[in-house]
């Protein structure tokens, strides 16, 4: 018994010998690191971000250290982009520094769209080379305009301001449902966040947009934008139509997420088909102007444009087709081939070499397939290996002469020669033009709605920060009314043979 209690005492004297030696290990550890920060540890006292929107945000920061302070950067990431900004304060170098830093968005290639997840860190150097980085922090790049609320759910919050919480909520809802309705079509993640802005007038809502063309800013009201890579949406909250547009919008948003590779976007029709067959708010417009098309023998060659047409009344039907088109894909080949084909798209597949695989034909044949399914004629694509240029005659080249002889061309006096009196000649009346024909079966119904990727600025305009709707390389998508929208069904209900007809989901 004496041996056994002998060997249970010296175990533990064993243990308690080790625990004393790392006690001991770590308190000088511990007081090493000390000595260190007390001799060149940075301290900041404060970091911060303000929103001056629409003209940028303001970045201050208050640090000092044991020896000069000599270089403070803050790198900033917007939205969901991957890759960050990296910007240097400018400030005297001393041992306490209070600088600022006002990063720009007003411009068109530095634009970032109000309500934006803004994430940011600071990097801070002292002169003997010792650098204090900042934790990462997100910050939302609200419109300073006005006093902001939000309403919320999962990953959508809407922003809003003013006595307007039950349009907010409106607008919330109809998000929800189309990510429950377009998220597992799409193979898309639903879980990331999305911001919304809601304005409640067109005044509030064209200084919160991208710079652009006051042309079009003066002739259309944009109802809402999506910036997709960002994950952000602008939505008109004043009009009725505010729950399709904002559904309409963030279909983009989720199918630049499940579709958008690295060297190829989804192309302009299977985009914009999806977000108008995932709107769960959708307006008759595009249905009738697809009847008018099919009435009229106007239906455009869809799947071979690279991007939207130009002429507003074709932009119409283009969505009409190509809400149809997606209807047909989906209803008849099942959702799970939609999905397949977002998937091969993320992957950098050629979207020819994408269908010919998952749905057995080719693209043109897709098309008519479709075409044929409407009682349509089919689309020849035009040959393009036996269409030749028109040859041009080239001017035949002379010898020059200062003087004039056969065979070459004389070279003219550099005197100037005075001008000889000419008869004045007698006004011609003009013809006088034919009487404008009124709104018929010969003329396609007037723009009522037009979502126009991304792009709310002329063509040569530099593109905003975000992408979307087919338009700009990073810019968003933009779901835009004519001024005339009013009178549009009027106009299309008079014309013949048009039937009336809403598309069921």
């Amino acid at each position: 018994m004496r041996l056994a209690y002998a060997i249970i005492r010296i175990v533990p004297l064993a243990a308690l010998a080790a625990m004393c030696a790392a006690v001991a290990l770590a308190l000088a550890s511990f007081a090493d690191a000390r000595a260190d920060e007390h001799d060149t540890a940075i301290e900041i006292a404060s970091a911060e971000v303000a929103s001056e929107f629409p003209e940028g945000m303001r970045f201050s920061v208050s640090a000092r250290g044991a020896s000069d302070i000599a270089e403070i950067a803050v790198r900033i990431r917007v939205g969901e982009q991957t890759r960050g900004v990296y910007e240097y304060f400018e400030f005297d170098a001393a041992p306490t520094v209070d600088a600022e830093l006002f990063w720009r968005t007003n411009s068109r290639g530095r634009y970032i769209p109000p309500g934006t997840i803004i994430t940011y860190t600071f990097e801070i150097t002292d002169a003997d080379g010792e650098r204090r980085d900042t934790e990462a922090a997100e910050f939302i790049y609200y419109d300073a305009r006005f006093d902001w609320e939000e309403v919320e759910e999962g990953p959508i919050a809407v922003a809003y301001h003013g006595p307007v919480q039950r349009r907010a909520e409106i607008v919330l809802e109809a998000i929800i449902d189309t990510l429950d309705l377009m998220g597992p079509l799409l193979g898309a993640d639903t879980t990331v966040p999305i911001r919304v802005t809601m304005y409640n007038n067109v005044k509030e809502m064209l200084e919160a947009l991208p710079p652009g063309s006051t042309t079009i800013r003066r002739e259309l009201i944009t109802e809402g934008q999506a910036f997709t890579d960002i994950g952000t949406l602008l939505v008109l909250g004043g009009g009725r139509g505010a729950s399709g547009t904002a559904s309409h919008e963030v279909t983009h948003i989720l199918t630049h997420r499940a579709g958008d590779g690295v060297a190829r976007s989804v192309p302009a029709w299977l985009d914009e088909g999806l977000a108008e067959f995932g709107n769960v708010s959708p307006s008759f417009s595009y249905d009738i102007a697809l009847e008018f098309a099919l009435g009229t023998d106007r239906l455009l060659p869809i799947t071979s444009m690279p991007i939207l047409p130009g002429d507003p009344e074709d932009v119409i039907i283009f969505y009409g087709q190509a809400s149809s088109l997606i209807e047909y894909m989906i209803r008849g080949y099942g959702p799970g081939a939609m999905r397949a084909l977002m998937a091969a798209l993320k992957a950098d597949t050629p979207v020819d070499e994408a269908i010919q695989e998952i749905y057995g034909v080719s693209r043109i044949e897709l098309e008519n397939l479709w075409r044929d399914a409407l009682g349509a004629p089919a689309y020849v694509a035009p040959d393009r290996d036996s269409a030749k240029p028109t040859p041009i005659a080239r001017a035949a080249i002379q010898l020059y002469s200062l003087t004039p002889q056969a065979g070459s061309e004389a070279v003219g006096s550099l005197a100037t020669p005075t001008p000889q009196p000419t008869a004045t000649a007698e006004p011609t009346a003009l013809p006088t033009p034919p009487p404008t024909e009124p709104p018929g079966s010969d003329s396609p119904p007037p723009a009522v709605t037009k979502s126009e990727g991304g792009e709310d600025a002329d063509s040569d305009a530099e593109p905003p920060a975000a992408s979307g709707c087919g338009a700009p390389a990073e810019g968003g998508s933009a779901r835009l009314t004519d001024l005339a929208a009013p009178l549009a069904p009027l106009t299309l209900l008079a014309l013949a043979g048009i039937r009336l007809r809403r598309r069921g989901r």
